[in-house]
């Protein structure tokens, strides 16, 4: 039976503790680095900046603070003031990952077209979550002479109960945004609908299974250390999949056409049957439609205006004109709505 509370598991634990911190920033920096082109798309103006970007952008540097903040308590060799700085990671970490929430709970309201039955609930779902993420000091730390800054304890009741509050919230998210997306459709489902679903679904497994991890690991409360050993694995698994959701989205485009109708508050795949013109270019300019080449063309309409728009990072309606010898030029003219990054 291992003894978690003796000197020798400590010592052995701060050990894997350091490495394990090393290895999660490693890879935090890796997945920052290499989208930093997203950043640079919004400082040459490629993209233009919209107000639930705030979120993303703090999401990711409120983690990107903190795993600095840990490596400098980690690895400091001159004595500091390691509460106030444990204090600093506890909160931005807990912050990163309750923006990670907020990122997938704004695209979940422009689904349902800001419905105030919605937004209202998800709104106070969220300040909850943000009274028990300030909740004040939950990690206490001290310098040891030879050791630098070392876990002394936590309060695992209010970290239980934050990262149980995560899960319940981010399953709401799930299902609502699971909801629209596939229940409430008549018809098939759009190619940015698909990535809706799917981002959202991969989200929730991830984010629910690192919180879950670290939930566990609190509960059994082996000693001050192993307790928060998995709170950074789940704010940084979660920040990842939330902010490559967020960029997945605001790049996605269509490949091929695909216009889609919207009906009420659902949205569909317009059904090309009911709406197909058929116009007939006779090589001999006889009436007969079977001697000649045929140009089917498929009418769409679009009967009220989703609330996605925000997200379309380019504000160009995209238009195409098709030539035709008889017709003349008709121009069709189609805007992509997309939620708002």
């Amino acid at each position: 039976m291992v003894d978690w509370s003796s000197t020798q598991e400590l010592m052995k634990d701060s050990a894997v503790f350091l490495k394990f911190m090393h290895a999660l920033a490693g890879l935090y920096f890796w997945e920052w680095v290499t989208s930093l082109d997203f950043e640079w798309s919004f400082i040459t103006g490629k993209k233009r900046f919209h107000y639930p970007a705030v979120f993303y952008f703090l999401n990711r540097y409120c983690l990107l603070f903190t795993m600095v903040g840990i490596l400098i308590a980690l690895d400091t060799t001159t004595e500091i003031n390691c509460q106030s700085l444990y204090t600093f990671n506890q909160i931005m970490g807990q912050a990163s990952s309750g923006l990670a929430s907020v990122n997938l709970s704004i695209r979940t309201m422009a689904l349902w077209s800001h419905n105030k039955l919605v937004v209202i609930p998800i709104v106070v779902v969220i300040l909850g979550h943000w009274s028990l993420i300030l909740q004040g000091v939950l990690v206490k730390a001290s310098w040891i002479e030879g050791q630098g800054c070392v876990v002394t304890g936590s309060n695992n009741t209010i970290l239980a109960a934050t990262f149980i509050y995560s899960m319940c919230f981010d399953l709401v998210i799930l299902l609502l945004s699971m909801y629209k997306l596939v229940i409430g459709v008549k018809g098939g489902r759009s190619q940015l609908m698909t990535l809706l679903f799917k981002d959202g679904l991969v989200y929730f497994i991830i984010a629910f299974l690192s919180n879950l991890l670290a939930t566990v690991f609190i509960m059994l409360n082996l000693n001050a250390i192993m307790s928060v050993i998995f709170n950074v694995p789940a704010a940084i698994f979660s920040t990842i999949v939330a902010c490559r959701a967020v960029r997945r989205l605001t790049n996605f485009s269509h490949r091929g056409p695909e216009v889609f109708s919207s009906t009420g508050h659902s949205f569909r795949v317009a059904n090309p049957a009911a709406s197909a013109n058929t116009i007939g270019l006779g090589a001999g300019g006889g009436s007969e439609l079977s001697n000649g080449v045929h140009v089917q063309m498929q009418t769409f309409t679009v009967a009220d205006e989703d609330h996605l728009s925000d997200y379309n990072s380019e504000g160009d309606t995209q238009k195409t004109k098709i030539a035709d010898p008889e017709m003349g030029d008709a121009e069709i003219s189609a805007e992509f709505k997309r939620p708002p990054y």
